[in-house]
């Protein structure tokens, strides 16, 4: 590559969709040209939501882009799942505006990821210099970058960004042709507690599993009504629009896999979940009838079942929830980087991440020890 330009593009859909993918690959849906455009479309992103999509987009000498870079201007630190309200809070205290900031993400999941989307690999220390300078350039307080695939985090540490480690629960897929070889991994009382939990939260029910064109209107009209009553509970307003739904599943509804339970034909309860090259992601969930044990059911065992019948190697179910541990998801490290310009804010920020990743990992420590695993089999 003999010479790079760097330009901030006017949302993903301004990119042709072959360009883009070019950069993103197809292993992880979330950072692909069809999700986060149809997030613009929906309007879940933009307008008046504190996402203003605005790409960094590196072009090689061919004139394509050969990185990007999802980048948004946020107004605020909601649906970020790496919580910054306090750095936040302190830099508004010492008189600056911390918000706009920047942030580069797969808005509202918490799924890590490619954020240096590279169609060629030599021009990501040259995506990171252009992600600075647009920071520099603007005077934002700061740069973000969440949910950073591991292989990634290097290219960040090497440029002097903060690295921060958080936690999740993810399932992997040891080679089990069932379920029942799953479980047999498990310690004698844990496997049969799941067994219950299992019989308990089905009784009655009949359980689908619907992707492409299966499925229809009125299953996102019914799993609208799951996403509204669980954002309510949990948020207050959900970030998605319902126009994203059906959208998502025109776009690549062969990347989607809607997990519903049924009674007498209803659905009262659903599972949205997205399938990568190999990982299921658990998304959304939702439910208008209250049945013990069918979160988990829908969320986690009916994952595990169609991550074994596709062959994928592991199930992510989302942020946060020590209660996955008990159903045989283990906690993995995820990593965020966090460029600050200002160095007294920087100073600050370090040290309290020091601090932090000692804690995170010191807890990580402690829940590898209470894994339902049978000692010396898992």
């Amino acid at each position: 590559m003999t010479s790079l330009v760097a330009r901030l593009a006017d949302g993903v859909r301004s990119i042709p969709a072959d360009a883009w993918d070019a950069c993103a690959g197809t292993a992880n849906p979330f950072v692909s040209h069809a999700f986060l455009s149809a997030l613009e479309e929906s309007g879940s992103v933009g307008g008046r939501s504190g996402w203003q999509p605005l790409p960094i987009v590196v072009d090689g000498d061919d004139g394509l882009p050969a990185a990007i870079a999802p980048a948004y201007a946020k107004a605020h630190s909601q649906g970020e799942y790496v919580f910054d309200h306090a750095w936040a809070d302190a830099w508004e205290r010492a008189g600056g505006a911390y918000y706009p900031k920047l942030q580069i993400a797969a808005p509202f999941s918490p799924v890590p990821g490619p954020r240096l989307l590279l169609r060629d690999p030599a021009a990501a220390s040259a995506l990171i210099a252009a992600i600075e300078a647009v920071t520099d350039q603007n005077d934002l307080s700061s740069a973000h970058v969440t949910f950073v695939a591991p292989d990634q985090v290097a290219a960040f540490d090497d440029a002097g960004w903060l690295l921060r480690e958080g936690t999740q629960f993810h399932w992997a897929n040891r080679g089990y042709a069932a379920f029942d070889d799953f479980l047999a991994d498990l310690a004698s009382r844990k496997r049969k507690a799941i067994r219950k939990e299992r019989a308990a939260a089905v009784e009655g029910l009949t359980i689908r599993h619907l992707t492409g064109a299966e499925i229809q209107p009125q299953h996102w009209d019914a799993f609208w009504t799951f996403y509204q009553d669980t954002g309510s509970r949990k948020w207050g307003r959900p970030y998605l629009t319902r126009r994203f739904f059906p959208l998502l599943g025109e776009a690549m509804g062969d990347k989607v896999l809607l997990i519903l339970a049924e009674r007498d034909g209803t659905p009262i309860a659903g599972a949205l979940n997205l399938i990568g090259a190999d990982t299921l992601y658990g998304r959304y969930w939702g439910c208008t009838e209250d049945v013990p044990f069918l979160h988990f059911e829908l969320c986690y065992y009916q994952a595990i079942d169609a991550a074994i019948a596709r062959g994928l190697k592991t199930v992510e179910a989302g942020a946060q929830g020590e209660h996955k541990l008990a159903r045989g998801y283990v906690p993995v490290p995820t990593w965020s980087a966090h460029y600050l310009p200002d160095p007294n804010f920087r100073r600050a920020v370090a040290d309290f991440l020091v601090r932090e990743r000692a804690a995170v990992e010191g807890e990580q420590a402690v829940l590898e020890e209470l894994t339902p695993f049978r000692r010396g089999g898992g």
